[in-house]
């Protein structure tokens, strides 16, 4: 009965926000080995995966869409965007009817570094979610999209 009063949604609210950190930290230190294992720096590991998975749901990315998910300078952007495509982890073209807006895409030699080396976590994490129903995940999936969203709000009041 405590769990719907305000206090029990608050120490829900602690339980998980710690158990996302915990998440988030261990999926940042995965993202930190995976750079080092392509030799390049976490940022530039981080935004190759946001093009990779922006790619593969079907809408890549622009220069200034993945600004959006990495909020770097426009110069700095263009510099990881620089070492990424000098690297051969990302090409640049021009696909858009509009042929000033650039599109990413990973090249397959990223995309078969990214599979062999997140292939076992992967497999690991299908393994524990796979005993839960679809329509458990799918609320699950609802929760943390929510939760995001709250970030994006600038808080009010304060200093």
């Amino acid at each position: 009965m405590g769990e719907s009063t305000p206090d029990g949604i608050a120490a829900q609210r602690e339980q998980l926000a710690e158990c996302l950190r915990a998440y988030g930290a261990g999926f940042t230190e995965l993202g930190r080995r995976f750079a080092a294992r392509i030799g390049v720096h976490s940022t530039d590991a981080f935004a190759l995966l946001e093009i990779a998975s922006a790619e593969a749901d079907g809408v890549p990315l622009s220069p200034a869409l993945l600004s959006g998910r990495i909020p770097l300078s426009s110069g700095a952007m263009t510099a990881l965007l620089n070492r990424l495509e000098g690297a051969g982890y990302v090409t640049r073209t021009r696909e858009h009817t509009d042929r000033r807006i650039v599109t990413l895409r990973s090249t397959p030699r990223a995309r078969e570094h990214a599979d062999a080396f997140f292939a076992q976590v992967n497999a690991r994490q299908d393994e524990v979610l796979s005993p839960y129903p679809p329509e458990l995940l799918q609320q699950l999936t609802t929760v943390l999209t929510q939760l995001r969203s709250t970030l994006d709000t600038r808080p009010t009041g304060g200093s």
